[in-house]
C-alpha cells in the first residue's frame, strides 16, 4: 500500500510556481501587475534573450517597507485583502499573494524598493525560494525587481521555453494588453536594448491604442460611449469596413482588468451583424465598469477568465452600446471628384497629369475614344470624340484608310502608327501615361467623325463586323456554346445537342486557382510587389507569421520582419490585388495561431484554399463573353475536377431529355 508522504517545501513551492509561471510573459504580467496596484503612474519593463535570462520591472509606486520586504516573498502573503469578505469585492489586479514567492522559487530575483517616507530604500536578494541578503541601498522612491535565470533550478521547465524571438513576442503582447487597460499609466517597453513601446500615460485611451497598434489601426475605430443598468461601456470598436478576419484584436476590460469574455464577444458579434461581412469579425478596445460584487475574478491562476452573477446585463449593455454607435457614427464613404477634372477632354502638355487622371480610353470600333469617368454610356452616339484638325492633309489619316481598318477587323491604333512618326506619339501616350505627347496631335477630325458615322450605319449589315460574345463563340469547340449568365453567377452552357452545363463560376474559378497553386507549389506564381505591403497585427499572430516564414514562403508569400508587431509582404501569389494581399496575412495568421499543431501538409492546403478564394472572381461580378467561354472550355476539358476546394460542385447538368419532362413533352 502507498505511503502518503508530506512534500518538502521546496519541492511543493515548485508545484505551485507552475501554476503562475509558466514562461517569461507570466513574469512581466504579475509583476506589472503589482506596480499598477501600487499606484504607480509609470512603469518601465526591459527585457534580454525573451526574458528567460533577465527581466526588469521599474516603478514609481508607494514602494515596500523594509519590514514587509521579506514576508512579501511568502506565498500566501499580500496587502490587498485580509478577510474573507475582500473577496466578495476584489478592486485590484493581484490579491492572491503567489505571484513574488512564484518567481522567486525559479529563478535568481533582486529587489530595490524605498517608500515615501524612508530616507534609505531596501536591497533584497533571494534565489530558490532562500533568502541571500537584505541591506540598505540608494534609490529612488518605487521599486524595481529584477529577475534572472528564469528556471535555471527547474531544467525540464526550460526545455520547454520557445525561441527567445517567440518569448519576447509573448511579452511584448502582454505589455500591449496591460497598456490599453490603465490609459493612465505610462508604459515603456525595452527588448534587448531597443525601446519597442511608449505609451504617454494622460488617461486618453486614443492614444494608449495609437502607441500599441499605430495609425492604421486607430483611424478606423468609432467611439464608445454607453451606460445601462449600471454597466457604463466605454472605448472603440472598428468600423465595419475596417473588420479583421479573426477575433485576434478584440480586447475586454472589466475594472480595469484584462479578460476574455464569451458573454461580452457574443455580444459584441450579435450587434455588427448587418453590417459588417459574413467571415470578418469587429475588433475592439471595450472598458466595461461594474460592481465589484457583481464579478468573480477569482476564478483562475492566471485570472484571465471571470464569472459575471448575472450575464444578461452585461450582454446587454455591450450590444446596445456597439449597436448605438454604429448607427449613429459609421457614415457611407464619399468620393469627391474635382469638378474641373470631370469636364478635362483636352490633351494640352500643360494639363496632361489632370487628364490622364480623370478620363479613361477605350475602343469603339477601332477608334480612340475618350470619355469622364462618370460617363455611364461609352457608346458611339452617346460619346464625343476630342480631336483637332490639322492643315497639312498629307499628314492626316484619311477616311478610306480607317474604313479599311475597321472592316479588316484591324486596330486603327496599327494604321496611326504605321502612317506616321507624329501621330505614334499619340500612340505612346496611349500605351504610356509617362511619354510626354505633343500639345496639339495631329489627325484629323472629318477622318475620325466620318468613319464613325460610316460604321455605325453600316455595322448591320456588315458581316465583317460581328458582336464581342460571337467572334469567340465561333472560335470555341464545336460542341459547346455559351448561351447565357444566369444572376451574374452561373455560367449556362449547351455541350452538344443534349446537355446543359450549369457552372458556379466563382466555385469553378477558385478550383482552377487551387490547382495551378497545388501544382506549381504556390512560389511559381508569386510575384514581387511595387510597394510591399505593411501589416499590423497582434503579438501574437506576429509570432507565429515568423514562426511560419518557410511555410509562407512555399505558399508564394515572402515575408520580412519590419519590427513592433508589423509584418512587410514583399512577394504575393499574382492572384492577389494589394488590399487581398493584407486580408490573406491577417487570415492565414489566425489559422496559423488556432492550429499551431497542425502538420505542414495541412496547414500549406489550407493556405491554398484561402488563396484561391480570395482570388477567384465573385458571384455578382459581370464576366465577359471570352472569360466565360475559357472557363467553360477549361472545366470541361477536366471532368475530375468536380468540386470547389471547399467541396461545393463546380457545375450540374441537365440532359435535353430532363428539361423535356419537366415541360411534359415527354413521360
Amino acid at each position: 500500500m502507498p505511503v502518503i508522504n508530506v512534500l518538502d517545501r521546496h519541492v511543493a513551492e515548485l508545484i505551485a510556481a507552475g501554476e503562475v509561471v509558466e514562461r517569461p510573459s507570466s513574469v512581466i504580467k504579475e509583476l506589472v501587475e503589482n506596480s499598477i496596484d501600487a499606484g504607480a503612474t509609470s512603469v518601465t519593463v526591459e527585457i534580454k534573450n525573451g526574458g528567460s535570462t533577465y527581466m526588469r520591472v521599474t516603478d514609481n509606486g508607494c514602494g515596500i517597507g523594509r519590514q514587509d520586504v521579506p514576508k512579501a516573498f511568502l506565498r500566501h502573503a499580500t496587502s490587498k485583502i485580509l478577510t474573507q469578505d475582500d473577496l466578495d469585492s476584489i478592486g485590484t489586479l493581484g490579491f492572491r499573494g503567489e505571484a513574488l514567492a512564484s518567481v522567486c522559487a525559479v529563478a535568481r530575483v533582486e529587489l530595490l524598493t524605498r517608500c515615501d517616507d524612508e530616507n534609505i530604500g531596501t536591497h533584497y536578494t533571494i534565489s530558490g525560494s532562500d533568502e541571500v541578503s537584505l541591506d540598505d541601498a540608494g534609490c529612488p522612491k518605487g521599486t524595481t525587481i529584477i529577475v534572472r535565470d528564469l528556471f535555471y533550478n527547474v531544467p525540464a521547465r526550460m526545455k520547454f521555453l520557445k525561441k527567445d524571438v517567440s518569448e519576447g513576442n509573448s511579452v511584448a503582447g502582454v505589455m500591449d494588453r496591460i497598456a490599453l487597460s490603465h490609459p493612465e499609466v505610462s508604459f515603456t517597453f525595452i527588448r534587448d536594448g531597443k525601446q519597442q513601446l511608449n505609451t504617454p500615460g494622460n488617461g486618453d485611451i486614443k492614444a494608449a491604442v495609437y502607441a500599441v497598434y499605430g495609425r492604421e489601426f486607430t483611424s478606423n475605430l468609432l467611439s464608445v460611449s454607453y451606460n445601462l443598468n449600471g454597466v457604463n461601456v466605454i472605448g472603440f470598436i472598428s468600423k465595419p469596413t475596417a473588420a479583421r478576419a479573426n477575433r485576434n484584436m478584440q480586447h475586454f476590460y472589466i475594472n480595469g482588468r484584462y479578460v476574455k469574455s464569451r458573454t461580452a464577444m457574443a455580444a459584441l458579434e450579435e450587434a455588427c451583424k448587418g453590417s459588417v461581412m459574413v467571415g470578418k469579425f469587429p475588433a475592439c478596445v471595450l472598458y466595461l465598469n461594474i460592481p465589484n460584487e457583481a464579478v468573480d475574478v477569482n476564478v483562475h491562476p492566471a485570472k484571465i477568465e471571470v464569472r459575471f452573477i448575472d450575464e444578461r446585463p452585461i450582454f446587454d449593455a455591450v450590444y446596445h452600446a456597439v449597436k448605438n454607435t454604429i448607427l449613429n457614427q459609421d457614415k457611407p464613404n464619399h468620393i469627391i471628384l474635382d469638378a474641373d477634372k470631370k469636364k478635362t477632354a483636352s490633351l494640352e502638355t500643360s494639363e496632361k497629369s489632370s487628364a490622364l487622371s480623370s478620363t479613361k480610353k477605350t475602343f469603339v470600333d477601332g477608334v480612340i475614344n475618350t470619355a469622364p469617368l462618370n460617363s455611364a454610356d461609352n457608346s458611339i452616339n452617346n460619346t464625343e470624340i476630342s480631336v483637332q484638325k490639322v492643315d497639312d492633309p498629307a499628314e492626316a489619316v484619311s477616311v478610306d484608310m480607317i474604313k479599311a481598318a475597321i472592316k479588316s477587323n484591324t486596330p486603327i491604333i496599327n494604321i496611326i502608327k504605321e502612317h506616321s512618326d507624329t501621330k505614334k506619339s499619340i500612340v505612346n501616350d496611349y500605351e504610356d501615361p509617362q511619354i510626354s505627347i505633343p500639345p496639339k496631335p495631329r489627325y484629323d477630325a472629318n477622318a475620325f467623325k466620318a468613319a464613325k458615322t460610316d460604321s455605325v450605319h453600316s455595322s448591320a449589315q456588315s458581316d465583317s463586323i460581328k458582336p464581342f460574345a460571337e467572334i469567340f463563340e465561333k472560335s470555341a469547340d464545336d460542341d459547346i456554346k455559351i448561351v447565357g449568365e444566369a444572376f451574374e453567377t452561373y455560367i449556362i452552357v449547351q455541350r452538344g445537342k443534349d446537355e446543359l452545363i450549369i457552372i458556379d463560376k466563382h466555385a469553378a474559378h477558385e478550383r482552377m486557382i487551387y490547382e495551378k497553386l497545388k501544382k506549381d507549389k504556390g512560389s511559381g506564381f508569386a510575384q514581387y510587389l511595387l510597394e510591399p505591403v505593411a501589416v499590423k497585427t497582434s503579438k501574437q499572430e506576429y509570432d507565429v507569421l515568423l514562426e511560419n516564414s518557410e511555410l509562407l514562403n512555399e505558399a508564394g508569400f515572402e515575408i520580412e520582419d519590419f519590427g513592433n508587431g508589423t509584418i512587410l509582404v514583399r512577394s504575393a501569389p499574382q492572384y492577389l490585388d494589394n488590399y487581398s494581399v493584407k486580408a490573406s496575412i491577417e487570415e492565414i495568421a489566425g489559422h496559423l495561431l488556432e492550429n499551431r499543431h497542425s502538420v505542414h501538409t495541412e496547414q500549406i492546403d489550407w493556405i491554398y484554399h484561402s488563396i484561391s478564394c480570395r482570388a477567384a472572381i465573385k458571384a455578382g461580378h459581370k464576366t465577359s463573353s471570352m472569360e466565360m467561354l475559357d472557363m467553360a472550355k477549361k472545366l470541361i476539358g477536366n471532368p475530375d475536377v468536380m468540386y470547389c476546394p471547399h467541396g461545393r460542385p463546380t457545375s450540374i447538368i441537365m440532359t435535353k431529355k430532363e428539361l423535356e419532362k419537366q415541360f411534359g413533352r415527354i413521360q
